[in-house]
C-alpha cells in the first residue's frame, strides 16, 4: 500500500482533475500556493511518489506529450482506485492526522540548556520570522480573497491562524524572559532532575495515570 503523504494527495487530486506530466503538477501546486502545505522542492521526490503511485494501481501512464523544443513528457491519469483512496486519505487525514514532532517544539523542550539571554535573542528572531510571514500572508490572503472562493484558500487561513497564535505566545514568553518573570537556574534543575529520578518528585504524565481511580480520603466515582 503507497504510504500516505501530502504529496501524494496532491498528485492523485491533480490526476483526478485531468491527465497531466510531473512538470505541470509541480507547476500547478506552486501556481495554487499548495507548496506552502506540500513539500514540492526536490521534482526528484515528486517522480518517486508517482512511480509508487503506479506501481499501487493508483496512476496509469495514458501517453505522452511534447510542447516546442522539449522532451516528451508522460502524462498521468488517475485510476478508480486512485481516486477512491485520495478521498479515503483526505478524510483520514481530517479526522486523525499524524502527530508530527516539530523541531520548534523540541527547541523548548531544551530550552534550560541555553541561558535565559541567549534564548530570549533567539526567541526574539523566531517571533520576527513569524511576524514577517504572518504580514505576508495576511496580504495574499487579502489580494486574491476577493477573486477566489473561499474554499481554495482554507488551508491558508488556518496557516495564519496559527501564525497569529504563534506571535501571540512566542511574543508573551519572549515578555517573560525579558522581564526575568521566566527564568532558570542550572544547578536547581539539575537538582529536581536527580530527585525526580529518585521518585521524591512527581514524574511529568504521572496525574494522567490516575485516572478515576479516588484519592484517599474521597469515594469512588
Amino acid at each position: 500500500m503507497t504510504q500516505r503523504s501530502g504529496l501524494a494527495l496532491a498528485v492523485l487530486a491533480l490526476a483526478a482533475e485531468e491527465p497531466m506530466h510531473p512538470y505541470r503538477m509541480q507547476q500547478l501546486i506552486r501556481e495554487r500556493g499548495k507548496d506552502q502545505v506540500v513539500n514540492v522542492g526536490q521534482r526528484s521526490q515528486l517522480y518517486k511518489t508517482i512511480d509508487r503511485l503506479v506501481r499501487d494501481g493508483l496512476l496509469v501512464a495514458q501517453g505522452t506529450e511534447r510542447e516546442s523544443a522539449r522532451p516528451e513528457r508522460t502524462v498521468y491519469a488517475v485510476t478508480d482506485a486512485g481516486r477512491e483512496l485520495a478521498v479515503t486519505w483526505t478524510l483520514d487525514m481530517l479526522t486523525a492526522p499524524r502527530h508530527e514532532f516539530a523541531e520548534f517544539t523540541a527547541a523548548l523542550a531544551y530550552l534550560p540548556l541555553l541561558e535565559p539571554e541567549v534564548a530570549a535573542d533567539a526567541l526574539a528572531l523566531r517571533l520576527s520570522d513569524r511576524r514577517g510571514e504572518r504580514d505576508r500572508l495576511r496580504r495574499e490572503l487579502q489580494h486574491v480573497g476577493g477573486t477566489l472562493p473561499r474554499i481554495v484558500l482554507v488551508e491558508a487561513e488556518y496557516a495564519l491562524a496559527h501564525l497569529e497564535t504563534d506571535v501571540a505566545w512566542i511574543g508573551a514568553l519572549l515578555d517573560d524572559l525579558r522581564s526575568g518573570a521566566l527564568t532558570w537556574n542550572q544547578d536547581h534543575l539539575l537538582d529536581i532532575a536527580r530527585r525526580t529520578a529518585r521518585g521524591e518528585t512527581q514524574r511529568w504524565g504521572e496525574h494522567a495515570d490516575r485516572g478515576a481511580r479516588p484519592v484517599e480520603g474521597e469515594d469512588p466515582p
